[in-house]
């Protein structure tokens, strides 16, 4: 029997999820967004019996387009409104939106047509909007204003200076001096004020998205980057918590060490927050974070959790991260923090990587679940603590594979004869072709609490559709679903398996266990 503790209320329900981005939702426009397609999808997930759909995280994104470098860990990304909704509203006409190229291929985003187009269009649609005068824009900005009147500032200062990082600012305005930024605001009141009305367009329109999941019992789980982009808003607005020179050059940055899967590590760039600054005022900035966090998701997975017990610094000057070392994190002072701001939220950690014993010690603490990537535990040994009978606690969320690994037809693809034998006994089907579907039976069969499975690997496509490669820039975060692709599943049989495993509850009728027709 599992005891009522504040540990286990961080436990999630038994379910399967789909994991697939907003950006690889089909639309018209080049990129997902929150639109019909989007609510297409919740409705997808309902009819194959899944509680979850975990999105990547869905800020702003900036050079290289990577959902982790964001300009800011607080507001949203102007891509993913839907330019439809507008038209309703009014606010756009058809034909002004197909004056521009958005796409060359359905299944491919082009980042250089949107970003030469998106923000023109949504421009137009804010000199319609009588937004100002609604009471739900006013009390928007009153409710969010300890990060939005510094994100648009930053945005509207980022794109005088064409959109240089803002290090190469003029002095006065990259050091916030007062004069400069009473300056600025008054400069550039109407660009403020268009980057006001895209968030408040871009939550108006998420939130009616999540009300729609939640309605359907689907929880949405987002996901956070454990670091912030160098080039944010956080950073330049709170540069006194971050390891930062006098001239605001990072001394120390992000990243992992070398391993069996990169020699030189993973040099990721982010600044290194300063915990014990942060500690002194409760970690403020963490606990506005988290808050806004919890009312964007229903779960909220923490990237690079470990860093929280202790993270790798990297001097700036080093090309690579073979030269850092590991520094204590904040620990459960800054969970206690998480945990009071989530609200009904919870939290799963991304304990991938080097799970030391404080690490470990941290997650059984908490309460909040690990993760276990299959893909991690197909290459063996037997004793594997990837391979599904090594899984020791429910408490967990199991992956075919992330964002950050091959497709299973893509990893399958690449097997030696021997490795693909035993693959074949150890999930008891005969043909290689099979192994896909047998591999996602077998992980819904798991203890895991929830299982997560990516679109392309319900899809059964190859690497072409990888989502990315850690530590190269270009060709990342391109794949889109096309809407001719949902044909392909077996809706049915993926209904069969939620029930069968007991990850949707349906009523018994007289005491009989049925299988849904």
């Amino acid at each position: 029997m599992i005891k009522n503790t504040k540990k286990n209320s961080h436990r999630l329900t038994r379910g399967a999820g789909v994991l697939l981005p907003i950006s690889a939702l089909p639309s018209n426009y080049g990129i997902g967004t929150f639109g019909r397609e989007s609510f297409e999808f919740v409705d997808f997930l309902e009819r194959i019996g899944c509680r979850y759909w975990q999105v990547l995280p869905i800020g702003p994104t900036s050079y290289g387009d990577s959902p982790y470098q964001s300009f800011s860990a607080f507001a949203g990304n102007p891509y993913f409104i839907d330019l439809d909704i507008l038209i309703e509203e009014g606010l756009l006409k058809q034909q002004e939106i197909d004056a521009y190229d958005w796409l060359k291929s359905e299944d491919q985003i082009d980042y250089g047509l949107i970003y030469n187009s998106r923000m023109k269009v949504l421009q137009l649609a804010c000199s319609r909007s009588q937004h100002k005068d609604k009471k739900e824009y006013m009390d928007f900005c009153k409710k969010n204003m300890y990060w939005l009147d510094d994100y648009s500032l930053y945005m509207a200062v980022k794109t005088h200076f064409d959109s240089h990082e803002w290090l190469l600012w003029d002095d006065d305005i990259k050091n916030r001096e007062l004069e400069a930024i009473k300056k600025y605001k008054n400069l550039l009141k109407d660009e403020i004020e268009l980057w006001n009305f895209v968030q408040f367009k871009f939550y108006e329109q998420w939130n009616s998205l999540k009300a729609h999941a939640n309605s359907k019992g689907i929880s949405i789980i987002g996901d956070i980057p454990l670091y912030v982009a160098m080039d944010s808003a956080d950073v330049w607005a709170h540069h006194k918590l971050f390891e930062l020179d006098e001239r605001k050059n990072p001394i120390n940055v992000a990243g992992v060490p070398p391993d069996i899967f990169s020699k030189d590590g993973q040099r990721w760039g982010n600044p290194l927050y300063l915990w014990d600054v942060m500690e002194q005022d409760g970690y403020k900035w963490w606990r506005e974070r988290m808050k806004t966090s919890g009312e964007l998701y229903d779960v909220i997975r923490i990237d690079h959790f470990i860093g929280v017990v202790n993270y790798y610094s990297i001097p700036s000057e080093n090309k690579t991260a073979a030269n850092g070392s590991w520094k204590k994190g904040p620990g459960m002072k800054l969970t206690d923090v998480i945990k009071d701001a989530i609200g009904s939220a919870k939290i799963i950690a991304e304990d991938l990587g080097v799970l030391t014993p404080k690490v470990i010690e941290l997650i059984e603490k908490t309460g909040f679940p690990g993760m276990k990537v299959l893909e991690f535990g197909l290459d063996g040994p037997i004793d594997n603590p990837y391979l599904l009978h090594n899984y020791r606690d429910a408490n967990i969320v199991a992956y075919t594979g992330t964002h950050d690994n091959e497709t299973l037809v893509g990893y399958l693809g690449k097997k030696k004869r021997k490795d693909l034998k035993f693959l074949l006994k150890y999930f008891n089907t005969k043909a290689v072709k099979n192994l896909p579907d047998s591999i996602i039976r077998a992980l819904y069969a798991s203890i895991a609490d929830v299982v997560i499975i990516q679109m392309q690997d319900l899809l059964k496509l190859d690497n072409y559709a990888r989502m990315n490669y850690p530590s190269t820039i270009g060709n990342n975060w391109t794949w889109r679903l096309l809407r001719s692709q949902y044909k392909l599943i077996d809706e049915k049989s993926l209904y069969e398996l939620a029930y069968l495993y007991g990850r949707i509850i349906i009523e018994k009728q007289e005491n009989e266990q049925v299988i849904p027709s």
